[in-house]
């Protein structure tokens, strides 16, 4: 049976989706943006949009009853491949050895004109 994981640590869905669902102790969840979910502000730059999108990421699996050390892959969605060595560093401050597995994709264009967008699966 599967559970909606929903926090208000996270931006809420500006969609007809889930924040996170969590099914046989797995939790998956949608792609995360760098909206501060107090505020609704999205910070400028890379660096800070980066780190605003793992605390936004790490809240909600939290709020799973999970842990960030359970996270086992990651997609990261990017505005410009250009950013990755940046956002690569802002990475290792949310993400320790053994790193998840991971893809990282350029693309086009990003809900609310973001520069980078992310998702994980973690088990509890």
């Amino acid at each position: 049976m599967q559970k909606v994981i929903s926090t208000d640590k996270a931006p809420s869905a500006i969609g007809p989706y889930s924040q996170a669902i969590e099914i046989n102790n797995m939790v998956y969840t949608s792609g995360v943006i760098p909206v501060n979910p107090a505020t609704g502000e999205i910070p400028e730059g890379v660096e800070a949009q980066a780190n605003q999108a793992f605390q936004n990421l790490c809240n909600l699996v939290e709020a799973s009853g999970s842990k960030v050390e359970n996270i086992v892959k990651t997609t990261v969605f990017i505005k410009e491949m250009n950013d990755f060595g940046k956002i690569n560093e802002i990475y290792k401050n949310y993400f320790k050895e053994p790193f998840p597995a991971r893809s990282c994709v350029e693309v086009a264009r990003l809900p609310k004109d973001v520069l980078l967008e992310i998702e994980a699966i973690a088990y509890k």
